[in-house]
């Protein structure tokens, strides 16, 4: 019994200071961010590498999720006479919820690895300590701006996700199904407000860009350098983003959706 208390304290107090490294990590990021603003070139070149890279997968998913959410909600709706409603509920779902979060989870799995993949091999490959050498900051380098093109990439990904999402549940319900287009569009200008449901899903993707990005950066950053650290860094920034994601969504819906 003793054994198994030590154990469990032993492995609180290692997450403890694993938490409390990562917390300080964050902060250096955010402090040289201004610093890494003065090199806009580099930032741009991440946006690109982080954001337009995984552009293709984003709209394929989104178009895909608009197809699906129609063609479920479609069929839950119209056996109580609602399927007017179609065109909102697929708005605020995608807007609110599914925009943000499945963008994330996607963005977790295509940027977030090779950022950590990325970091990791400059490690192994002693860059990093080579840029230190010649007294170069690689916080302020290297990952500075591509925090900030992650930051930046996440509200740009998901409002594309929402609006191919819409789009594609507008195929398959106007064109395949039948529902009016006219009720389709004015519902939802009529109902979906732009600051509360469009706007609390913009700065939720904006808190998903820092988790994931400073997950994968943490991860690529404090890996060991050898293949097997690596590979073992880039499963850790997945699960530990996704689930940093999930957890967060809940707390911000909590925050911006409980009062009418």
């Amino acid at each position: 019994m003793t054994a198994f208390i030590q154990g469990v304290g032993a492995a609180v107090l290692r997450w403890l200071q694993t938490l409390g490294h990562a917390t300080f990590f964050f902060w250096d990021l955010v402090r040289f961010t201004p610093m890494a603003l003065r090199r806009f070139g580099l930032v741009v070149a991440q946006v690109h590498a982080i954001g337009n890279r995984s552009l293709v997968i984003i709209l394929a998913s989104g178009l895909a999720v608009g197809f699906v959410l129609a063609l479920q909600m479609y069929y839950a709706l119209v056996a109580y006479g609602a399927a007017e409603s179609l065109g909102l509920i697929v708005n605020l779902a995608l807007v609110r919820e599914l925009g943000p979060v499945v963008t994330a989870l996607l963005f977790a799995g295509r940027a977030g690895t090779s950022l950590t993949a990325e970091i990791g091999l400059m490690k192994a490959g002693e860059q990093l300590a080579a840029m230190e050498l010649m007294a170069i900051d690689p916080r302020s380098r290297v990952l500075a701006p591509r925090f900030i093109g992650g930051v930046v990439s996440m509200p740009i990904l998901a409002v594309l996700f929402s609006a191919i999402g819409i789009l594609g549940a507008y195929v398959v319900a106007v064109l395949l199904i039948g529902v009016d287009s006219g009720n389709f569009w004015s519902i939802m200008q009529a109902k979906v407000d732009v600051w509360r449901d469009v706007g609390n899903g913009v700065v939720k993707s904006m808190a998903f860009g820092v988790i994931c990005t400073t997950v994968a950066l943490y991860q690529g950053h404090e890996t060991q350098a050898t293949p097997e650290g690596v590979a073992h860094a880039t499963t850790r920034t997945v699960v530990i983003a996704s689930l940093g994601v999930l957890a967060m969504d809940f707390v911000l819906t909590a925050l911006m959706f409980s009062t009418p």
